[in-house]
């Protein structure tokens, strides 16, 4: 039997599944029970379910919403975390054979006891790439989550948060719980037709989740629409605007650096969805800039120069490991990427942050109070074959992917990825929306509008 695609069968969204509740439509603990079962049938998208926690979170639920007094907007909503934030009772694996023999959690990080006090129900946690330290999302240890509707699974799901988009995907759950060091929500979002914010750093409360590269990790929900997107950001305590009431596109300023589409690579197709996506905002009264960016073109040669500051963090968190027998057991390409840090200068990572500060502080001033536009991903979903079996073009191929959202992630701008169309084969293209640091309540307004106006 063909599989059906994304476009042909939408799944609910949060939003919606909590408005069946409120309607007496839907019922907190058979839609828990019917995401649990999912769940169970794909070991590689989750590597631990929590079906006691579960249902008991459910029950409680439902007996609010019977009562009328919902704890907020997702009150009885299934939730995946990324497997790098500790949920008590459960073992923080990072993807990790080695991480995967550490006693269990015995209390929930603070993000995820936020998302429980407000009744969001715990499903379990995805699968990643091990450490979190790939764009690809490949997994030797626990086995890779696919995309049953793309290509008959053959495709990569994007990493690293590989599970938590491909949870989404699938419509186990609505919402999933990412992490994002140099695009790793975006990416797996673009690859898989979903929307994916990227938040800035200081946003959402990181402690007691395993770290890839502190100075660069962060915190974001993948889901099928930015409204879900910005549910997750109020229930968890961000700032953000009124769903029902987004701002119009009317004269908001996007700066487009056209320089990227060869810098970068980006292909024909994905270019193509990207520019017909800017006609849609010119209709729509947005003001397209196209002038190229300098601290772009700085950032670009620095990491090529002088390569990415948060693979020397990577290396440097990692070390120990590295230095120990237990090293072969990880992923040989994780551990060749880490590795490849070993020799560079001790003083260089240092040099890397103050520029990183200055190029911060230049790309603030570029933009203004404009939005920045680009591709997420220079192109679409490669099959995951030819990747296994060749480790030098797995190395690559995972540069180009991550190629576009580094630029964010190394400015730490808040960012949302969200679809622009398909390709001749079907596969998903993407856009991402970048602002400056800690702007992240006026680009939330603007992903709404152009859900509203455009998407919708």
């Amino acid at each position: 039997m063909k599989k059906e695609s994304p476009q042909q069968h939408r799944f609910p969204t949060g939003l919606e599944i909590a408005q069946s509740y409120a309607d007496g439509k839907n019922n907190p603990v058979e839609v828990a029970k019917r995401a649990l079962a999912k769940a169970a049938e794909v070991p590689s998208v989750f590597l631990s379910v929590t079906p006691e926690r579960a249902l008991r979170e459910a029950e409680a639920s439902a007996e609010r919403w019977r009562k009328g007094v919902p704890l907020s907007a997702l009150d009885g909503v299934p939730i995946a975390w990324k497997d790098l934030f500790n949920i008590a009772g459960t073992v923080t694996t990072a993807g990790s054979k080695v991480f995967s023999e550490r006693p269990a959690a015995t209390a929930d990080a603070p993000l995820v006891a936020s998302a429980s006090a407000a009744g969001l129900v715990c499903i379990g946690k995805t699968g990643l790439s091990e450490f979190a330290f790939s764009g690809l999302g490949l997994n030797p240890h626990f086995g890779t989550p696919t995309n049953p509707y793309l290509d008959h699974g053959t495709r990569v799901p994007g990493g690293s948060s590989s599970g938590s988009a491909i949870a989404v995907a699938m419509g186990i759950v609505p919402i999933a719980v990412g992490t994002d060091t140099g695009g790793s929500i975006r990416v797996p979002s673009a690859l898989n037709g979903l929307t994916g914010y990227r938040a800035s750093r200081i946003r959402y409360d990181g402690r007691d989740s395993i770290n890839l590269a502190p100075s660069f990790d962060t915190i974001g929900p993948l889901a099928q629409t930015v409204t879900d997107c910005v549910a997750f950001d109020n229930v968890l305590g961000g700032v953000c605007p009124d769903s029902s009431s987004p701002t119009s596109l009317e004269e908001k300023i996007f700066i487009v650096d056209p320089s990227l589409t060869s810098r970068y690579g980006v292909t024909a197709e994905v270019e193509g969805n990207f520019r017909a996506f800017l006609s849609n905002l010119k209709r729509n009264g947005a003001v397209i800039e196209e002038r190229e960016l300098p601290s772009f073109a700085d950032i670009y040669a620095l990491i090529r120069d002088q390569g990415w500051p948060g693979g020397l963090e990577a290396f440097a968190l990692h070390r120990a490991l590295l230095d120990s027998p237990d090293a072969k057991r990880i992923d040989q390409r994780v551990r060749a990427r880490l590795e490849a840090n070993r020799y560079v200068p001790s003083g260089r990572l240092t040099e890397l942050r103050e520029h990183r500060a200055q190029l911060m502080r230049s790309f603030a001033a570029e933009i203004g109070d404009a939005t920045v536009a680009m591709p997420t991903v220079a192109h679409v979903a490669p099959p995951i074959a030819d990747l296994e079996k060749d480790s030098d073009l797995f190395a690559r191929v995972n540069l180009t992917t991550l190629a576009l959202t580094m630029l964010g992630s190394f400015l730490d701008t808040p960012a949302i990825a969200m679809p622009t169309g398909k390709d001749s084969l079907g596969l998903p293209t993407s856009v991402q929306l970048m602002r400056r640091q800690s702007d992240d309540e006026k680009l939330l307004q603007l992903g709404l509008a152009i859900e509203s106006e455009i998407v919708g």
